[in-house]
């Protein structure tokens, strides 16, 4: 081991726990037993089977109140893996349930036996017939998808507002729909083609012209079968009219049943039964979707009413007007939202019976936008409209950003209202449709129904398509919660079927917790059938049980998860999974929602369980070390938590008492520990020329070995020779702002064969080119943004360097009257933003003084309109940092590159590398994993340039692609100076 290997006991819980009802066994804590274990592994290989239990708890819990404890997780790579995983569960008599991005709501992502992750090794989208088509595999996301389709003008039909994190295969497998889908622009509507593997792994591809022919020599019976159920069906003309009937308003309840009417081949019977069947019957390994025309002139408004119904009355006008979308949210869903970023604060204080339409037109050109604002001015009119804050305008706007914060505030109403419920309450979301002339009536029978059960709920939902969600928070540990969540149930489901004749699930698909409600809804022999088509399809019953079909009355109490109290700063998740796909470690180790399912595990575990031992050993370095820290996951929360935040925390937790102290010593000779990194840097930098890598990758090699692999970086190839020793000469006469130059560009020089000046000089130049010159402080070296400390925990360091920072700078800066400038984007978040909670008072006072400016934005907003562009390059890919999302200058990188660049271009897989810092350097294997899919995308073709804004995330690139990276800043100066440039 290691000399300074941290003690797993450090990251144990020290609060009293009692143990939970619903907690891991003991009998699991050795993970996926035997043979189950072996048996795969020699089917797939080792690295396809997860199978510790802090594997199986990881993946046991998604978006729903559900917990199941997986047997065993596998990840395919292909197809021939998914058959071989479905042989192998008829053969040994197994269950199977396919997850994806574990979005869903209802409990369809979790299973008992077999899990399988069909996200990890399952993404892509291709092109066709110049947009009007898009060809995509299930591991995809729509905010991905889409992405690439916005170039060609194109989006997808469905739109849920979990976009961000659901992926293909489960909006299609749940046919879920969104804001403006309706059942018009849904998957069953929008797909043009399937390809799927059934229970018997039999492939299909519903868009080959020999599929059917193919089909019937591989599944005669299953065919025949099909056939005959489409006979049958048509053969009853009460129950023909049934059908139609129910998919008049948005419908997920149940299987497709009017598949058999539209499809009349088994194979295009089947292309309709697999959208919404939710994975029990097939993989769905591809799907072409027709998609839709990108109307880019938008006009919304969010109209405030004084109560529910009022708001429900007001939505068919809008309706008639031609809105692509009508959304609907309560008081309380209003008044949660104040927890996410942009939302006015004053929503706190709407009176709970307010009720806001969010409202939208879309238009291709500006006649058609004007003549739908013409038609929106006629609808409003006539409404009773109120003004309870001062932030409320009722008007309809043209702007983007106000537009874009309506909407962050509409998705945010599961996250939003979830992450106010009361501690220790598992959240339960409904959500069922009615006809929409019927809405207004549906919203006040179940204002007093929830009255009447003692719900307080919070209600959202897409009121032109009359499909309401509502939220219901219960104690899932107390048995009197539970009763009460069940009585709720009984009358609710009646109510939405006797009253209104509804849709028990109008986009969320059936899952666990309306399964047992299916009859009522349906009726007996339409049901029947679907158990039927079901024996057909899967005869062994291998694929998802009980998640569309189950006849316990009771199914839906059965497997909810309590919610046991962890630290604060996390205990507002619900476990959506809007976190996971910017999470740099979600493809190599845990997500943040991973993170924190795990920390709730422990809190469910008595103090010393053979379960929590193993998860604490698997924890330090599945969630701490391979933590990034980069805290994208708040930017994807929609409640802000910051998990990061929370793993840094932890590894302050694991520090000793030694460490802490020379990590506070480190900060306070900081100036002799960076003339030091400086001269170690150009010595490896000689040494490495004159031997090569090798040896210095062999020497750190076995340093980490003997300290700690968390605490030795390891010498990669792309780490370049020292910067210079001096920095630029500069005078503070007439300076125009303070430039700092950040630790990591006074150590690191530029890239390798680089010809020019250097960050800092460019920096200089261009400044004083644009009129605008900086001014380089004389005692900058041995100040630092504090990042090196926080990023790893070390609060002591942590505090020496902030204070110091601070003081400089609003001494550099004469008490703020001059901007600060920083070179790094990670810096420039540092000293704005991250050193605050660990300043004294009195230097907090000086930091508001300040004026911290990022270089992107002082090049884009303050020196391009005074400089003159001589000479561009004809092409640049971008990478923007984590730090530039969270500075929100993303816009000021692609802006100075379009000075320089004729093509300039963000990949649609951009994201954190993962280096933070130094951790690219401790776990390598972070950072490949993070940057994989976006060095694929870069390395597809040829740059000119590679530009970013912050050296060692540059670093980090080069080692991902083989490209040098440098500073958009270094460019500017090359394409704004006069005379002669040669690259």
């Amino acid at each position: 081991m290691p000399l300074l290997e941290p003690k797993p006991e450090a990251l144990r819980p020290a609060a009293v726990r009692n143990p939970s009802v619903d907690r891991v066994p003991d009998r699991q804590a050795p993970g996926t037993p035997e043979p189950l274990r072996g048996e795969l592994i020699d089917l797939l290989g080792p690295e396809k089977v997860l199978w510790k239990v802090s594997d199986l708890v990881k993946y046991a819990s998604d978006a729903s109140p559900y917990r199941f404890i997986p047997q065993v997780v596998v990840v395919p790579e292909d197809i021939d893996d998914i058959s071989a995983i479905l042989s192998y569960a008829h053969g040994k008599g197994r269950e199977v349930v396919f997850r994806a991005a574990g979005t869903s709501l209802n409990g369809q992502a979790q299973g008992e036996d077999i899990l399988v992750d069909v996200r990890r090794h399952w993404a892509g989208i291709e092109i066709l017939d110049g947009g009007a088509r898009a060809r995509i595999r299930p591991g995809t996301t729509i905010l991905r998808a889409n992405a690439t389709l916005a170039r060609y003008g194109r989006l997808l039909g469905p739109d849920p507002a979990s976009a961000i994190a659901c992926t293909i295969g489960g909006v299609v497998a749940n046919n879920a729909s969104g804001m403006t889908a309706g059942t018009t622009r849904n998957s069953y509507r929008t797909v043009s083609s399937l390809t799927f593997v059934l229970p018997s792994g039999t492939d299909v591809d519903t868009g080959d012209p020999a599929a059917d022919e193919d089909l019937a020599r591989a599944e005669p019976r299953l065919c025949e079968g099909l056939l005959a159920l489409k006979a049958e069906i048509e053969a009853d003309a009460a129950l023909t009219t049934r059908i139609r009937a129910k998919y008049e308003i948005k419908n997920t309840n149940g299987y497709r049943l009017d598949a058999f009417l539209d499809g009349s081949t088994p194979v295009q019977i089947l292309r309709g039964l697999m959208v919404g069947s939710e994975g029990t019957f097939g993989f769905i390994s591809e799907v072409v979707f027709d998609t839709l025309p990108l109307d880019r002139r938008v006009s919304t408004a969010l109209l405030f009413f004084p109560s529910l119904t009022a708001a429900a009355a007001a939505v068919p006008g809008f309706n008639e007007a031609g809105a692509i979308a009508v959304e609907l949210m309560d008081g309380n869903t209003l008044r949660a939202s104040v927890s996410v970023q942009g939302v006015p604060a004053d929503w706190a204080g709407l009176p709970k019976e307010t009720t806001a339409l969010l409202v939208e037109f879309r238009a291709p050109d500006e006649a058609g936008q004007e003549a739908y604002e013409r038609a929106a001015a006629a609808v409003v009119e006539g409404l009773d409209l109120v003004t309870p804050v001062s932030s409320v305008t009722n008007e309809f706007t043209r702007d983007t950003k106000v537009i874009s914060g309506y909407w962050k505030a509409r998705k945010a109403f599961v996250t939003a209202v979830g992450g106010s419920r009361p501690s220790g309450t598992t959240l339960i979301t409904e959500d069922f449709a009615v006809p929409p002339s019927r809405l207004a009536d549906a919203c006040e029978a179940l204002l007093g129904l929830q009255a009447e059960h003692g719900f307080d709920a919070a209600v959202a939902g897409h009121a032109a398509h009359g499909n309401l969600h509502f939220l219901l928070a219960f104690d899932a540990a107390k048995p009197s919660d539970v009763d009460r969540y069940a009585a709720f149930m009984d009358d609710f489901c009646q109510l939405t079927v006797d009253r209104f004749d509804g849709s028990l699930k109008a986009e969320h698909a059936t899952g666990r917790n309306i399964a047992p409600f299916l009859e009522l809804e349906w009726g007996p022999k339409a049901t029947e059938l679907m158990w039927r088509t079901k024996q057909i399809i899967d005869p062994d019953g291998v694929l998802a049980p009980r998640i569309v079909l189950d006849r316990d009355p009771k199914a839906h109490l059965r497997g909810l998860k309590t919610i046991p109290e962890i630290e604060q700063i996390a205990a507002p998740c619900i476990e959506c999974g809007f976190c996971e796909p910017t999470c740099p470690s979600h493809d190599l180790t845990t997500s943040p929602r991973q993170r924190i399912v795990l920390r709730r595990e422990m809190m469910r575990q008595p103090g010393g369980s053979p379960v929590e031992a193993q998860l604490l050993d698997a924890y330090g370095y599945d969630a701490v070390d391979t933590c990034a820290g980069d805290s994208t996951c708040k930017l994807a929360c929609p409640v802000g938590i910051d998990t990061g935040a929370m793993m840094k925390d932890f590894r302050h937790q694991r520090h000793s008492p030694r460490e802490e102290r020379i990590a506070a010593l480190t900060a306070k000779n900081f100036k002799a520990v960076e003339a030091a990194a400086r001269v170690a840097v150009a010595a490896a930098d000689r040494l490495g020329d004159r031997l090569g890598d090798g040896p210095l990758e062999t020497i750190t090699g076995l340093a980490r070995k003997a300290v700690r692999p968390d605490l030795v970086p390891e010498w990669l190839p792309e780490i370049p020779g020292a910067a210079a020793r001096k920095l630029p000469r500069t005078s503070r006469v007439g300076a125009s702002a303070v430039y700092y130059p950040a630790c990591v560009n006074r150590i690191f020089g530029g890239p390798e064969g680089h010809r020019g000046p250097s960050l800092p000089q460019a920096v200089v130049a261009v400044s004083a080119r644009a009129g605008k010159p900086v001014w380089i402080p004389d005692d900058v070296a041995g100040t630092c943004c504090a990042t090196i400390w926080h990023s790893k925990g070390y609060d002591a360091g942590n505090a020496v360097m902030a204070n110091r920072i601070v003081e400089a700078a609003w001494g550099w800066t004469a008490g703020g009257k001059l901007p600060l400038v920083v070179d790094a984007s990670s810096c420039t978040l540092g000293i704005a933003h991250e050193v605050v909670p660990y300043l004294t008072d009195d230097n907090r006072e000086l930091h508001r003084e300040l004026t911290i400016v990022d270089s992107l934005v002082w090049a884009a907003d303050e020196l391009l309109p005074e400089l003159t562009v001589l000479r561009k390059i004809s092409s640049a890919v971008l990478h923007p940092t984590c730090s530039m999302q969270h500075l929100d200058d993303v816009e000021q990188l692609r802006t100075v590159a379009e000075a320089c660049a004729e093509e300039v271009v963000i990949p649609d897989d951009a994201g954190c590398c993962a280096f933070a810092g130094d951790r690219g350097m401790l776990h390598k294997e972070l950072t490949a994993s993070a940057t994989a899919k976006e060095a694929a995308e870069v390395n597809a073709r040829e740059y000119d340039a590679y530009l970013s804004a912050n050296r060692m995330c540059e670093i980090g690139m080069d080692r991902a692609t083989g490209h040098s990276y440098y500073s958009v800043l270094m460019e500017l100066e090359r394409a704004t100076r006069p005379g002669a440039v040669v690259r």
